[in-house]
């Protein structure tokens, strides 16, 4: 069974999955090292290599999503997912992201979109803020799978369509917020803890938790990526030289953001803005 770690791009998704990563399979619970992860991206290309040779298409890729997900629950056990994905429906052509057969949960991960939208800006590299905007409200944006990525298309719906899809998920749901991670990261990472242990009875030493927590902290992973790179920041970043582990804590709308985008994404995203409370 898969228990998957959701998220909308640039919301906090990595800083969890190392957390969750080192604790469970490192062998050294407490030394982080974020260029040595255990926990795989869904959808990747070796997903699909039994079901499919088309990897460009679309329609091609979301008709097997479940089969995928059927193929990796052969093997007994516990898998970690991280994804951007949306969990999204098609009714009139019986395709899903995924469904309760092959998955155990979810920890759902959200950011304030006043802050993801500079990250956005940055990371896929738009021209301007309108750009990333226009990234942010695209009701049927689609990311990845290019001839040059290892990627398959991946749905990212916009902003709120993509949190909407995740919170209705009724089966072991979890709502991690990247603002309390940043304000109370042991109180938030506990959570995580517990959550973990209630759905698949993992039991973790409260000393080994405390120091992980510690060594997760935003200035360590960008100090590491300095000294060693990040192998999961794109291909496109990489050769621009540009960091994956740039801003964390500084990338404050207040600061950033002009008036005018600000008032069209708190618009545009009024209800689920009110509803996590950014508003």
């Amino acid at each position: 069974m898969i228990v998957w770690l959701a998220s909308y791009p640039k919301s906090g998704n990595t800083w969890v999955r190392i957390f969750i990563s080192t604790l469970l399979y490192s062998s050294e619970k407490t030394k982080v090292d974020i260029n040595k992860q255990h926990l795989k991206q869904f959808p990747n290309r070796s997903n699909f290599k039994n079901l499919t040779n088309n990897f460009l298409n679309l329609d091609e890729i979301a008709k097997n999503y479940i089969s995928a997900q059927d193929i990796i629950n052969l093997e007994k056990g516990i898998k970690f997912y991280k994804t951007h994905s949306a969990n999204w429906k098609n009714f009139d052509k019986n395709y899903y992201f995924t469904n309760y057969e092959n998955s155990l949960g979810v920890i759902h991960i959200v950011r304030d979109p006043r802050n993801v939208i500079t990250s956005i800006l940055d990371y896929y590299n738009k021209e301007n803020y309108q750009e990333a905007l226009n990234f942010l409200i695209d009701r049927g944006k689609v990311v990845g799978g290019t001839k040059h990525e290892s990627g398959v298309p991946t749905i990212l719906l916009s902003w709120a369509d993509h949190y909407n899809s995740w919170k209705v998920f009724k089966k072991n749901y979890l709502l991690i917020k990247y603002e309390n991670l940043l304000t109370d990261p042991v109180n938030e990472f506990l959570k995580i803890t517990d959550f973990l242990g209630s759905i698949v009875k993992f039991k973790f030493e409260e000393k080994e938790i405390l120091e992980l927590i510690e060594n997760c902290k935003f200035e360590k992973f960008s100090n590491q990526e300095d000294n060693h790179g990040f192998i999961d920041n794109s291909s496109t970043n990489k050769s621009l030289r540009k960091k994956f582990f740039k801003l964390g804590p500084n990338n404050n709308w207040e600061k950033l953001l002009d008036s005018q985008i600000r008032v069209k994404i708190e618009k545009t995203f009024e209800n689920e803005m009110k509803e996590l409370q950014y508003l």
